[in-house]
Parts: structure tokens; sequence; C-alpha cells
């Protein structure tokens, strides 16, 4: 049994994280070790307390499994072999649960059951459509399911009984608003309104007449606000907002007399909050400088209740039982893995249910993520995460990276990335930059980069070459540029519009032709297509910025080698976001290589590609960044 005190457990976990001064010299560790760690994640306790449902891909594609608190045994609870399981919810009173699974990263999800006897049932059937689970009701005779089967750009609120799975549609949503959660009693659900990327409402719905009452209005200034809990007595409704502020705190409504206040204001956004099963405990999570930190209180006097310490780590995904006398949650660093515990309250026992780093690996030759901040070229403070590779110094310079992060308006923060550990540990320092319009530094950070994508953000990630060769262990002759998503799209940008300043890209399904992209938005995004205009620009009325920003209309300019990896069932990016560049490029007479995966979508989750993905990555920069390959012109 795996239950230790928890100043022991945590100076054993960050044991791993000591320097490598005197020790014999790093290790350099195969795709194959680093693919051999396993991914954990959900935390849903059994009925009786004595199980926690999670997803793991320990089989190389993720499948439901439940672990004991006790840390002593697991049971496989589905065996796919195509398809990933996103475990939800173990049911109230049964060992049922509830699962989501798409189809070759279609994100077209559905949510499933699994019955006591092993056989599945799809809650969702349907062509087409797109489901996710919002939790059981407070009495646990039903739960809550949105759909977007009537209209596939609106999703709607349905109730499920858990006895029979029966269901009736509670919300029909019209105005496209974002769903979120319903009060106690069932009379009341919380919207989000969204109007641009920085500025939304929280609009409440008496579900018993239709009426929808605007909760946060506000001025010409931009207020970011959104629901996160109705108050178990049901006499609050909290929400996240920045109204007066550059962060995001939590703030109340009361439901009687309409009276608003904050609740809790940190100098870094209110990410999330929410209570345990009678009231008794408030959790609240703060996004500060890139790290998740956890808070937990009792919920009447907002007295702290204080968490294990993990110096070097951070505590995430907290989840307890009806019976509130522990608690689940996760805990990860750069070198570790997510890893799940159970913390009893009156005792003070920590559990670790799972060791997720491949015994295979030493977490010592791994690196710890440093938040690293630089002067860009106009003056902006511009923060990024460095990973510097241990033998790395002035006597022995090596190539790096600049990691773009996806979105308009992600976060790269700090935590276990295999890829990034797989990089650093073959020689590669990296600084996965967050450029201006990033998430997490204020409303102001945010708004920096709007209808300046490509340009404003991009010279950010120029800037930060000088940030990199000043360390005195960067090649300024060896560094390139890698990102997914938006963070392809920036590849592809530096590569098209500033010729030159990086060796090499690697885009993973980046966007190359804004036009269509734009077009293209699944329907489901619908609530939020007009926020994306106003921040991107519109496919009609902006088409010539659109144009002129659009890495495909520019690709004679690329001369330097590129690499490009796509997911075929991608309905964010489509592929032939990636066709068209690819063909284009070619053109130039510059190496080009490309990865296609039939059955991925929007990220690569099954460890066979990932397996194809990554080495070839590395193989690609160890032939074009780190090597002595001459490049015609």
């Amino acid at each position: 049994m795996r239950v230790v005190s928890v100043l022991i457990l945590a100076s054993l976990i960050l044991s791993g994280c000591q320097s490598l001064t005197g020790l014999d010299p790093v290790e350099q560790y195969t795709i194959e070790e680093f693919l051999g760690t396993t991914s954990v994640r959900g935390s849903s306790f059994s009925p009786d307390g004595q199980k926690v449902l999670v997803s793991t891909d320990e089989s190389g594609i993720l499948n439901a499994a439940a672990l004991s608190v006790d840390g002593e045994q697991s049971w496989p609870l589905t065996q796919s072999e195509t398809e990933s399981i996103g475990a939800l919810a173990y049911f109230p009173d049964d060992e049922r649960f509830l699962y989501s699974a798409d189809t070759g990263g279609n994100e077209l999800n559905h949510v499933f059951v699994q019955e006591l006897d092993g056989s599945v049932r799809d809650l969702t059937p349907g062509e087409n459509l797109k489901a996710s689970f919002l939790g059981f009701a407070h009495d646990l005779t039903s739960f809550y399911v949105s759909t977007n089967e009537r209209d596939a750009r609106y999703f709607d609120l349905y109730e499920y009984q858990v006895s029979d799975y029966s269901r009736k549609l509670v919300y029909q949503n019209d105005d496209g608003y974002m769903l979120g959660p319903v009060s106690t009693d069932r009379r009341y659900l919380a919207v989000t309104q969204t109007i641009t990327t920085s500025d939304s409402n929280v609009v409440l719905i008496d579900l018993s007449t239709g009426e929808a009452r605007n909760l946060t209005e506000h001025g010409d200034e931009d207020v970011a606000n959104s629901p996160q809990m109705f108050t178990r007595d049901g006499s609050k409704l909290y929400y996240s907002t920045d109204e007066n502020s550059e962060f995001r705190y939590l703030a109340s409504y009361d439901m009687k007399t309409g009276t608003k206040k904050p609740v809790l204001e940190y100098p870094w956004d209110v990410v999330f909050a929410g209570q345990s099963y009678s009231g008794k405990y408030l959790v609240v999570a703060v996004n500060q400088d890139a790290s998740t930190r956890v808070h937990l209180y009792e919920s009447q006097t907002l007295t702290p209740v204080p968490l294990p310490d993990f110096p070097q780590a951070e505590i995430s995904s907290i989840s307890m039982p009806r019976s509130e006398d522990r608690m689940a949650f996760y805990v990860n660093s750069s070198r570790d893995p997510s890893d799940l515990f159970v913390y009893d309250f009156a005792s003070g026992n920590l559990t670790r249910l799972t060791e997720n780093l491949n015994d295979a690996i030493d977490a010592r030759h791994l690196v710890d993520g440093k938040v690293v901040r630089f002067s860009s070229y106009d003056g902006v403070e511009i923060p990024g995460i460095l990973y510097r590779p241990h033998d790395a110094s002035s006597t022995n310079k090596v190539p790096a990276l600049v990691w773009v992060h996806g979105g308009p308006g992600g976060q790269s923060r700090i935590g276990y990335f295999g890829l990034i550990q797989y990089l650093v540990n073959h020689g590669y320092a990296i600084y996965a930059i967050n450029n201006r319009g990033s998430s997490g530094y204020g409303k102001t950070f945010y708004k920096m980069d709007d209808r300046k994508h490509g340009e404003a953000d991009l010279d950010d990630c120029i800037a930060s070459k000088r940030m990199l060769i000043d360390t005195g262990y960067v090649d300024p002759d060896q560094i390139g540029i890698i990102g997914g998503s938006y963070g392809g799209y920036m590849v592809l940008a530096a590569q098209a519009f500033r010729p030159g300043e990086f060796q090499v890209g690697v885009d993973i399904f980046g966007v190359s032709n804004w036009l269509r992209t734009l077009e293209s938005i699944p329907p489901w995004w619908e609530a939020f297509r007009e926020a994306l205009y106003v921040e991107m620009g519109h496919p009609v009325d902006d088409r010539d910025y659109l144009h002129r920003i659009s890495p495909l209309f520019h690709a004679s300019n690329i001369q330097t080698p590129l690499m490009v990896l796509q997911g075929a069932n991608d309905p964010r990016v489509l592929q032939v976001e990636s066709d068209e560049i690819v063909e284009a490029v070619r053109k130039n007479h510059v190496p080009v290589e490309y990865l296609v995966f039939e059955d991925e979508g929007h990220g690569f989750r099954k460890k066979e590609n990932q397996h194809k993905g990554y080495s070839a990555i590395l193989a690609f920069l160890d032939e074009y960044l780190k090597g002595e390959v001459e490049v015609m012109p």
C-alpha cells in the first residue's frame, strides 16, 4: 500500500527534480521509452468511495479503468483498440459509468453508458451530432447532457433519468448561448452570452418560465464574465469576471436580492470554482504565471483548508466523494506526468494511485521548465517557459526551437509534455513562448494581437531569438520554430513573412489559408463564430487582410526546410490546409516532409501515431537544424 506522510511523499516525488551535478552523464532515451510513460485523466469516485474512475492510455489508446483508493488494484473497464474513451462519471448508486468517444478524432462525441454486465448503450445516437455530459442533478436521480441534434449550430439541454435513461428537453437553446450550471432545485440555468473573445455576459434562464435575464450588463468596456456554479443552498450564483480588473476574480450574485459582490481576488485569473456535494468545501483554481494553483476553502467562512505541499509541482483537478472525507487530485511537474493521489482529511494520509513516468526513465535526466521573460521589439514584456538541456553550455552550444502554442489566445503552461522532454533530452533547447495575445496575463495583454495575427505576435517570436542567443548556450545559427494549430500557423507565417529568421519549421496541423478556415468553422462553434470574426477578421468583409496574413498565398517566400503533420479527420484545420501548403512549398525546391494520420483529428491521441510523428520530428530536426545538410536555393 503506497500510503506515506505528506512530507515524505512530496520529497520522494520531487527527488527526480534534483540537479544532476556530480551524477553520471545524462542518458538519452528512445521514443519507445518516452511513450512507455502513461497518461491518466479524470477522477470520479465510486458510490462506496473505494474506487476512482479514470481514463488511461496504458494500452496505447485511452480506455476507462478503475483504481482502488488504497493504491493496490486496478481494473480495465473498456478495451477499445480504435477510439479513445474519455471516462466521465460513475452513477450515484451503482458502478455503471458514463464515457465519451468520437470517431477517429472528428470531435463528434457521443455520451455512452456502460452497464454492470459490460454492455454499452449510446445515450445520444444519431449522425453528425456532438454531445457532452454536464453532470448529475444534486438529488442524483437524473443527469444533464447537451447535444446539437436539433440544430447543428446550438446545444440544447436534456435531462436523463438515472433509472431508465428516459429524457426530456429542459432548455431549447435558440439564442446560441454556451450552457453552464443548473441550480440545485432545477429551476435555473446559467449560460454565457459570447460577444467577443474578451467580452461576455452571464445570463440567468428561469427554466420554469423561459425568462432570460442578463446579470452582467456593462458599458462599452470589454468585460469577460462566465458562470461557475450555484451554491448548494441555492442562495447564490458564483461567476468569474474581470470587471474593473485586469484579471478574472470570483464574484457572487445573490438570487434573492440581485446583489453582486467580489468573493475572492488574486493577482491572476480565476479559471474554475466548484463546491463539494453538501457545499462544505469550495475549490478555486487560479492560473498563476502558467501554473495551476488550487485553493481549498470552507465554503461558509472562506477559511483556507491546508493542502499537501509539493514544491516545484502543482496540484490540479480536485474531486471529492459525497462523504467529503477525502479528495482525489493530480500532481504534475515538468519532469513528472500527472499522477493521481487520494488525500484523507482526517488522518492526513496521502496515497499515490499511479506512477506514470516509465520506470526506464530517470526523472533527473529530464529538465524543469523555467519561466523566463524578455523585452520584445517594442518594449512589451513577453513571458515563456525555457527548457535547457543539461549539457548545454557556452562551450557546448545547442540548437533551439521557439515553441508556439495553439489558439489564438492559448497559453503554454508548466507541466509534463512528452514531446518537449523528448526533444530536450536529445539536445534541443526549447522556449515555449507566450506571445502577446496569450491568455493568463491580463485582458490588456490578451487583446494585443487582435487583428494583428501573424504580425505583432509573430514579431514576439522573432524577438525571442535574441533572448535565446543571450543565454550563451544556444547556437545562433541553429534556431527553428515549431507549433500546433494556431502555433502551426505561426510556423508557416514565420517562414512566409519573415523568411530566413528561422532555419526550419515544424507545422503541426496549422492554418495556411484563413479565408477557408474561417468559412469552414464547425457548425457547433456557432456561439463563438462572430467573436472569432471580431478578433481574426471576417472572411467577406476583411478578405484582403486575411489574404495578406495567409501563408498559402505567400508560399513562394518559404525557402527553409518545412515539416507538416496533419490529422485526416481534423474538423478545425482541414487536411486541405496542409495539402496545399505542402504542394506550394515543394515548388520552391526546399525539403518538405509531410505526415498524415488517417485516424486522428486535431491532436494525436494514439501512441502508435505519436511514435511515428515524434520520431519523425526529431529525425527532421537532426538532419536540417542540427545537421550539416546544404539546402538548395
